[in-house]
């Protein structure tokens, strides 16, 4: 549970913090001190020009101004690298009205501090990736308990800046054992600074290997201390070619995360165009799956649904989106039962997750919402929605240039070569060579990836009469789900779905699976469906392909059996060069896609990842083999 910073000030008008008694910056200027402590004292710009990337680890959030200065100076330089990720923590963070109440102190910063406000995350705790300056510019705010974070931190950090609150007040990001983690994700030649000359930082930063120097201070301090990693970074070039098999949301999602990278992409797909197979259905709601324990399931869906709804406010907006239909009207899960309904209730207040993200609303709260009688109360999700996954894969594929889209195209071979991949038609013609290949087609992968334990679903939903739900703007789930008619650029249709049967292969529309659609209507919403018939109603057959342990497979694939050590961490298991996939996305893959896109992409790159450590794990295509091999 994130318990948010309160926004006080000194009698001379300085932020301060009541829960660590220590001020946020100098009385003598916090804007000042962030450029003269941490731009200049890691040697920036300097250090970034002439660099495809650079990475800056920092100890604490606060304000957010130590971040604000490194992008001003990112963008007023010429000269500058061509990204800029920055990573940070922070356990009390402010709400956004707070951060922007305090934010208007620094006008000049008002561009960035808006932009910075706008995508400002649910204080809900673990990572959140933010993009700025068109993708080139991305934080990673990691909220919560830094000393437990950092080791769930995935990056190679080239400057730090270590800005906790004071030694004496906040020991344990100044202890040895959390410098010593620190200066694990360094890279060498890597630079650190900080305003505290303090003894013991300076002994425990000594023995972790720092070289380190004192330097003229900011304001009432003397001095500040800077410090240095042995060795030089090497320049890792990467050739930014990849081919993506697949055009659904997967496929869509990450060819868009790497051509805003400047990868030259190749997307191929054996239908006539993007979104017409298991992201062909009309409609998908979007809303994550909590746990009472909040097990790793619950966090990445929670992770991947607030980046989702980040990544469509963004896309909305741009010119690019006229056609995409996402409704942000929020989302209402009904409990299937009254157990269900306990466990609902108990579930919100074990979480104490913020309002914005979770209520529970009992039955008479959801009928007064929704305008209809409820069975039952639930869980409402007030930034969930539903959109048209078509018009998202469209608007994904049409902002880049640099994707080359190859439909009614069916890969037949793939062969490496000595620089990659190249994949041959059905006839054995070549499609083209690759440094990497991405497996992101759902079940057909498994003409290729037998090995992986991918499952079929089949999904019917039931398109319902013009007129049957105009007057609910949210959509409604509970064993069945309803995204209602409404909404701007709207078919006029209600879509209510979707059945669940397991390795069926049946194309058709079936009368029983309506019958069960509608049949799970009237369980959420008594009297719903009265006067629908199941006969002759209109619908659509989809096919969702998922994993056994309901969670997608994210990440480079393992060589195959006689290549691997049982006795090895899953990290280290060895890996086929070249090799990806983002598959097993199940009903959720509008959820999923976006988050996991990035996350692949800035694998790929050698970027910080947006996830902790343990929930790559989770995603690990790796993962079912690596425990096979245990169990044997």
């Amino acid at each position: 549970m994130i318990v948010p910073a309160k926004l006080a000030f000194t009698e001379k008008g300085t932020p301060y913090s009541p829960d660590y008694d220590d001020i946020y910056h100098s009385e003598s200027g916090a804007l000042e001190q962030a450029r003269h402590v941490f731009i200049k004292g890691n040697e920036l710009p300097a250090r970034w020009r002439g660099r495809e990337s650079f990475v800056i680890v920092e100890t604490g959030f606060g304000l957010g101004l130590n971040f604000l200065a490194a992008w001003q100076a990112w963008a007023d330089d010429p000269e500058r690298c061509s990204r800029l990720s920055f990573v940070s923590f922070e356990q009390r963070p402010f709400v956004a009205a707070d951060l922007a109440q305090a934010h208007r102190r620094w006008p000049q910063l008002a561009t960035l501090a808006g932009a910075l406000q706008a995508q400002w995350p649910v204080l809900a705790g673990g990572a959140h990736r933010l993009d700025f300056a068109a993708g080139r510019v991305s934080l990673t705010l990691f909220l919560g308990d830094a000393t437990r974070l950092l080791p769930q931190l995935m990056a190679r950090a080239d400057a730090c800046f270590l800005d906790g609150f004071a030694p004496a007040k906040n020991p344990e990001l100044w202890s040895a054992k959390f410098l010593s983690a620190l200066t694990r994700l360094a890279s060498p030649g890597a630079t650190l600074a900080t305003w505290s000359v303090a003894g013991d930082v300076r002994e425990a930063l000594a023995a972790a290997g720092w070289k380190l120097e004192r330097r003229p201070g900011f304001g009432h301090k003397r001095e500040m201390l800077c410090g240095t990693l042995p060795g030089s970074r090497t320049a890792t070039q990467i050739s930014r070619s990849a081919m993506i098999i697949g055009a659904g949301i997967a496929g869509s999602s990450l060819a868009e995360r790497l051509a805003a990278r400047g990868w030259t992409v190749s997307l191929v797909d054996r239908q006539l165009g993007p979104a017409l197979e298991g992201s062909g259905m009309p409609g998908a709601i979007l809303l994550p799956l909590p746990a009472k324990d909040d097990n790793r399931v619950a966090r990445i869906s929670r992770a991947a649904f607030l980046h989702a709804t980040r990544r469509l406010r963004e896309l909305a907006a741009q010119p690019a989106a006229s056609e995409l239909r996402w409704e942000p009207a929020g989302v209402v899960q009904i409990a299937r039962d009254a157990g269900h309904e306990a466990l609902q209730r108990q579930t919100v207040d074990n979480l104490g997750l913020p309002d914005e993200y979770i209520r529970f609303l009992e039955r008479q709260e959801i009928a007064t919402l929704l305008g209809r009688p409820a069975a039952l109360g639930g869980w409402y999700f007030p930034g969930g929605g539903w959109l048209c996954p078509s018009t998202l894969c469209r608007t994904l594929l049409a902002g880049h240039a640099n994707i080359n889209q190859r439909y009614a195209t069916t890969v037949g071979s793939m062969t490496a070569t000595a620089e990659g991949w190249l994949a041959r038609d059905a006839a054995g013609r070549p499609l083209g060579e690759a440094t990497q290949l991405i497996f992101a087609n759902a079940q057909d992968a498994l003409r290729f990836l037998p090995e992986l334990p991918l499952q079929k679903v089949r999904g019917q939903i039931s398109c319902l009469p013009m007129a049957s739900f105009r007057d609910i703007k949210q959509a409604v789930c509970s064993k069945s789900y309803l995204i209602p008619n409404h909404g701007a650029g709207h078919d006029g249709i209600a879509y209510l779905g979707a059945s669940f049967d397991l390795n069926d292969e049946e194309t058709a529309l079936r009368q029983s699976s309506h019958e069960e659609n509608l049949a799970g209507l009237e369980a959420m919403l008594p009297g719903a469906s009265r006067g629908i018939s199941a006969a002759n109603l209109p619908g659509r057959v989809g096919f969702r392909s998922m994993s056994p342990d309901r969670l997608p497979l994210a990440g480079q694939l393992p060589v195959n059996v006689g290549g691997i050590r049982s006795d090895l961490p899953l990290a280290a298991m060895e890996r086929q060069r070249g090799l990806h996939c983002l598959l097993g996305l199940g009903a959720r893959g509008m959820v999923w896609a976006p988050l996991l896109a990035e996350l692949l992409a800035a694998q790929l790159e050698g970027e910080p990842l947006p996830l902790e450590r343990d929930l790559v794990a989770a995603l690990d295509p790796a993962r079912f083999l690596f425990r096979k091999l245990r169990r044997s």
